[in-house]
């Protein structure tokens, strides 16, 4: 049975594997609503029968984060913080289901912290993962100060975090930010014969390694949220802000003063 609710399609299989597919093509920003939305889901489907949810996008990209240049009506980052939106996020960390990301095109910013928010990122060669954050004068948010390194190590964090460079499929697959590298054309089907050897197991079992697994990333991410909230609030204010995101939109190279 499929339901479309609140910008999300929910489906469930036989196989004990939901799909939960975001739909604000093309670009999938978010806001605090979106990301309630996505926790809501997955709480639905710990109560029942699921075992294994892939998450996936419809339209162009996976998640482009959230919206600086006014494209949606989401005011994904209000001025006073996103404490609302992040406290939202820290639920997606909380689950109890494995997620299994299916990445086609653009995780972007936060879009990158949805796709690390997950157990798994199925990925094609196609597919472009970029933390570019300071190439907006901005903090890293979305707990990616903690589940970045947890992926991909330190140094490779470091690196993404302060150049904010853009990689490939493959670049990634390369670091372990993507698990599996697949055509387009097979993307969804990667990820849910993922999620569905997952489901295979015991579920019970499952949600126990997972609690003893994760259960520490998410308090750690609990505490980088308050951080990454404030540091973003003190960093909206700057110049170097202003510039970055007018760059940006104007598809140019920044210029940063340090103001």
């Amino acid at each position: 049975m499929t339901q479309v609710k609140d910008d999300l399609e929910v489906s469930l299989g036989d196989d004990h594997v939901a799909e939960v597919r975001i739909c604000r093509p093309p670009n999938n920003f978010f806001d605090a609503a979106l990301i309630r939305s996505l926790a809501d889901t997955y709480d639905r489907l710990a109560a029942g029968t699921c075992r294994a949810i892939v998450l996936c996008s419809q339209g162009k990209h996976f998640c482009a984060g959230a919206d600086f240049h006014g494209e949606s009506d989401a005011d994904a980052l209000p001025e006073d913080g996103a404490e609302a939106l992040y406290r939202e996020a820290l639920r997606l960390f909380r689950s109890e289901i494995p997620v299994v990301a299916a990445v086609q095109g653009a995780a972007v910013g936060g879009g990158l912290g949805l796709a690390c928010s997950a157990d798994f990122r199925v990925a094609s060669p196609e597919a472009r993962f970029s933390a570019n954050f300071a190439r907006l004068g901005f903090h890293q948010g979305f707990g990616l100060s903690v589940s970045l390194p947890g992926i991909v190590g330190q140094q490779a964090a470091l690196e993404m975090l302060y150049t904010g460079s853009r990689l490939n499929g493959e670049q990634a697959r390369s670091i372990g930010l993507c698990d599996r590298l697949v055509p387009p054309a097979d993307l969804d089907g990667a990820a849910r014969l993922l999620a569905a050897e997952i489901a295979a197991s015991a579920p019970l079992a499952v949600r126990s390694i997972r609690r003893t697994m994760r259960s520490e990333l998410a308090d750690r991410v609990e505490i980088a949220l308050d951080r990454e909230d404030s540091e973003q609030i003190r960093l909206r204010q700057t110049s170097d802000f202003s510039e970055g995101t007018a760059a940006s939109l104007q598809r140019r190279a920044p210029q940063f003063t340090a103001h």
